[in-house]
């Protein structure tokens, strides 16, 4: 089985991050280059990249602007890491994974010292490289961990891009020798599922089926899938799943047709005790009258669009994490003492 080619889709260069533009994949195969860390946030609001894009993109967005603050005091110099990492956590503030990529950097960075100077450039770069080799190593036990709850000949039904969780998760059920096939929604309005999630399944050989948006209670009142399996942009430690708005309506489907429900978080959120902690992002109406740059509606009407959306934990069978599985209502046990 083939890595997929959205596996590595930030890169850092000697004078600038360059990120896969998704929102053109996989029709054009284009590179934004980000020189400075304003140009990563900017990408990142822009949605050039999307699900743990994001947080790869902050990752070496703060090694920019170590590079930017090489020539700073040791003060200054930490003074303007943190306002970069500020610009980098608002610039999509509901997933949390931009904050901890940016944590992950200021610990190496604080651990070195008071340093400056290429000192500066380095801690930030050994920080960010620790970050990507934890990220990547907890998707790996994430993945694991689902692919034993699905059974071997599992049809799932997946909602948006879930991007490392589902890579991993794909890959270990072939190192176990699952045969799966995924039913994926179109993920209206940037259509991640019909451009990322879909061509990375096919990729990696999997069957896979393309649905719209409005499909997901039929195929599941229908018995067509056996399993409904997305990422979670967060997770509250009252067992509250924030996703890419769409998962509610499939969660609650799921429910009434006796379907269960997996989301997939490395970890719930220890500064989001409920979901009242948790900001939604409220993305411009103008987003969703347009589908990869073509207006789809008339200029009568007005757009509204909350990125993500909130489930219940009374709608959610099971809470995988790097650590294993829990249920809802227990997931706060992951941050306690084994």
């Amino acid at each position: 089985m083939t890595r997929p080619t959205l596996d590595e889709s930030v890169v850092l260069h000697d004078d600038a991050v360059a990120i896969l533009d998704r929102r053109r994949f996989p029709f054009e195969r284009v590179w934004v280059r980000c020189a400075t860390v304003d140009e990563v946030a900017v990408a990142i609001t822009d949605m050039v990249t999307q699900s743990s894009g994001p947080y790869f993109a902050a990752l070496y967005g703060m090694v920019l602007a170590a590079r930017d603050a090489a020539h700073l005091s040791a003060v200054d110099a930490r003074a303007a890491l943190d306002k970069a990492g500020d610009l980098l956590v608002a610039s999509r503030s509901t997933n949390n994974h931009l904050r901890k990529a940016v944590n992950a950097v200021l610990a190496e960075v604080d651990a070195t010292g008071q340093v400056t100077g290429n000192e500066l450039v380095d801690a930030a770069t050994r920080g960010a490289a620790n970050g990507d080799e934890t990220y990547r190593a907890k998707s790996r036990a994430l993945g694991e961990h689902s692919a034993k709850l699905l059974p071997d000949g599992a049809r799932v039904l997946t909602h948006c891009w879930a991007d490392a969780y589902l890579i991993e998760t794909v890959a270990a059920a072939g190192r176990l020798g699952k045969d799966i096939s995924f039913v994926c929604t179109e993920t209206r309005p940037y259509l991640q599922g019909a451009r990322l999630t879909a061509e990375t399944l096919a990729e990696m050989g999997v069957d896979t089926t393309l649905i719209t948006d409005g499909m997901g209670a039929s195929v599941l009142q229908s018995g067509a899938v056996d399993v409904l399996l997305t990422a979670a942009d967060r997770v509250t430690l009252d067992g509250h799943v924030v996703n890419k708005i769409g998962t509610l309506g499939l969660a609650v489907a799921a429910h009434a047709f006796g379907v269960p429900f997996l989301a997939q978080v490395q970890a719930p959120d220890p500064a989001a005790p409920t979901a009242a902690d948790v900001p939604i992002e409220y993305r411009d109406g103008a987003e969703v009258l347009h589908t990869l740059g073509v207006r789809t509606a008339s200029d009568k009407v007005r757009g509204h669009y909350p990125a993500f959306d909130v489930t219940p934990p009374r709608f959610v069978t099971t809470i995988v994490t790097d650590r294993g599985p829990f249920a809802p209502d227990a997931v706060a046990r992951y941050h306690q003492p084994a």
